[in-house]
């Protein structure tokens, strides 16, 4: 299982719930970043974003990922909607300024003139307290005008970040393409699509892509001979996740599970026993 950082705390926990399901779906697939970009068409360096809880996904990235995993893509569209209407929304944080004291500087005063019969030198003094003409009425006589003009200040600032936020949300669902590939990455091509036509040619199972070849292959092959194979383990029962024609973590664990249902050595590899089990 892969190792991620630690999701931000002011994450929105819908936001939360998405991320924390496609990592689970990614894990139980057993798929690298790079299967991710080749099965999605969207780069690794934006999925590691996604599944850092950096970037939202865009909503096609997270149909890709249900279709490769063999996932039900609707509970996981209506996570996203909710995501995406709430994504940003605990990053913004106010703040309240307090009035700052000020702080008064006391001068003595010199009294000239006789002694009272209680004094003990020749002079007395006492304190007479000063203010800045500038800030005392200010902080002192008027503290609400300072504590409005500084919410005020805050509140504009939030207002600011919010809308930024939200322009950068709709550019990313608008464009997914930029996002998906930043100008320093290239972004994977898509795999090609095939179509499984099953069919009984000659007492033997045929899907009709590969012209009945029976080459063997292994884990991490690709082409029309692995999707053959992947069709004909859906006819068989067994799910290879997408019809993809590469040979990746579902397809190997639905070829063990085939090896093993039918008695044969189960190493993961179609050679001629297997693709005779699998043709009947």
């Amino acid at each position: 299982m892969s190792r991620y950082k630690a999701l931000s705390a002011e994450l929105d926990p819908c936001a939360r719930q998405l991320v924390e399901r496609l990592r689970q779906l990614k894990d139980h697939g057993e798929l690298t970043m790079r299967h991710l970009a080749a099965k999605t068409g969207y780069s690794a360096k934006s999925w590691e974003r996604y599944l850092g809880g950096t970037s939202l996904p865009p909503r096609e990235a997270v149909e890709a990922l249900a279709r490769v995993t063999g996932a039900d893509p609707v509970p996981l569209i209506a996570l996203h909607e909710i995501a995406a209407d709430t994504w940003g929304s605990g990053r913004a944080r106010t703040a309240t300024a307090e009035p700052r004291p000020t702080t008064q500087k006391q001068e003595p005063i010199t009294l000239i003139g006789p002694t009272p019969p209680h004094a003990t030198t020749p002079h007395a003094t006492t304190p007479r307290a000063t203010t800045s003409p500038t800030t005392a009425p200010a902080a002192g006589r008027f503290p609400h005008i300072h504590i409005a003009l500084t919410t005020g200040v805050v509140a504009l600032a939030v207002a600011l970040l919010a809308a930024l936020l939200l322009m950068l949300r709709l550019d990313e669902d608008i464009t997914p393409a930029a996002v998906a590939a930043p100008p320093s990455t290239t972004a994977a091509s898509p795999s090609p699509s095939y179509t499984c036509r099953i069919s009984r040619i000659g007492g033997r199972w045929s899907a009709g892509i590969n012209q009945g070849r029976n080459d063997e292959i292994v884990y991490g092959a690709t082409g029309a001979d692995v999707a053959e194979a992947q069709c004909l383990l859906r006819r068989a029962g067994i799910s290879p996740g997408g019809i993809d024609g590469m040979f990746g973590p579902l397809t190997l664990r639905a070829v063990k599970t085939f090896q093993q249902r039918e008695g044969l050595v189960v190493d993961g590899m179609l050679g001629p026993r297997s693709w005779k089990a699998l043709r009947g």
